[in-house]
């Protein structure tokens, strides 16, 4: 695996199961990154697909950050949607997800990956709650299983407060647990403000996205707020780049951009990795 250099820039983006592993690694190249977290839609077949990206990081010289993973049936048009749809709170799901979270860190070990990543959905507050404890129950054997395959396992923040994330984390006790932290999911949900986040999470934080967003519409309960393309933002990109360096986080910045064309995309993140190096 290439050595990559302190605050390298990175891109979160989603496997195509239609194109070769080769081509997708070159578009990111051609974009001037060599680092990247590779997105797993429930529609990604990576079925016996790990010897074909091995080969394409070797060939390309490009360093697979993570698996991060979203699951068939996961809807994020509002706040109650997500709350009934995203990750492992909503029990119907959780068997399967739990299956094909387990596959996937497989397919990221044979690859030679060795992060696994996802949204494990609105943490409850009440630690007495039936799915608070089944879910804890579950990320604690998927950290059994990542851990027996030299990973760790990084939740992303964001549906739920920091201090609600931060006891979730403390409380299930898994030394290869940790947090991959979005600021913009902070402001998109309405939760709190993401550079107080990180200071509460700050001995936590193993990875990272740059992203940017609105807050919610107030006139509208239950929205949520609205992506943007970096710098466009309510983060402070500029703030955000300032207090990741103050809490001593040296790892990859990850530009993530959704719900866009892949020509808007391409744009968006050839403009996140300008602002990025003036920062940087």
């Amino acid at each position: 695996m290439p050595t990559l250099a302190p605050l390298e820039l990175g891109v979160i983006f989603w496997a195509s199961s239609s194109k070769p592993a080769t081509e997708q690694l070159q578009a990111l190249k051609a974009l001037g990154l060599h680092c990247a977290q590779l997105g797993c839609s429930g529609e990604f077949d990576f079925t016996g697909k790990a010897a074909e990206w091995k080969a394409a990081c070797v060939s390309e010289a490009f360093t697979l950050l993570a698996v991060v993973a979203a699951y068939d049936g996961e809807d994020y048009a509002d706040i109650p949607t997500v709350e009934r749809t995203v990750g492992f709170i909503p029990p119907a799901t959780r068997a399967v997800r739990e299956a094909r979270t387990l596959a996937l860190s497989d397919f990221a070990s044979q690859v030679g990956i060795p992060v696994f990543a996802c949204h494990v959905g609105f943490v409850p507050h009440d630690k007495t709650n039936a799915d608070y404890i089944a879910v804890q129950a579950m990320v604690r054997r998927i950290c059994d299983h990542c851990a027996a395959n030299d990973q760790h396992f990084h939740l992303e923040t964001g549906q739920e407060p920091a201090n609600v994330l931060l006891d979730f984390l403390i409380d299930t006790g898994k030394s290869n647990l940790a947090i991959n932290f979005d600021p913009a999911n902070m402001i998109l949900y309405g939760t709190s403000d993401p550079i107080e986040a990180m200071e509460i999470l700050k001995d936590h934080i193993r990875s990272v996205h740059v992203k940017d967003g609105e807050w919610p519409d107030k006139a509208k309960p239950g929205s949520l707020g609205a992506e943007k393309p970096l710098g466009q933002g309510s983060v402070g990109i500029a703030r955000y780049i300032t207090k990741l360096k103050e809490i001593g986080y040296t790892g990859p910045l990850v530009i993530e951009r959704e719900g866009t064309t892949p020509e808007i995309w391409t744009q968006n993140v050839a403009g996140a990795i300008t602002l990025l190096k003036s920062l940087v």
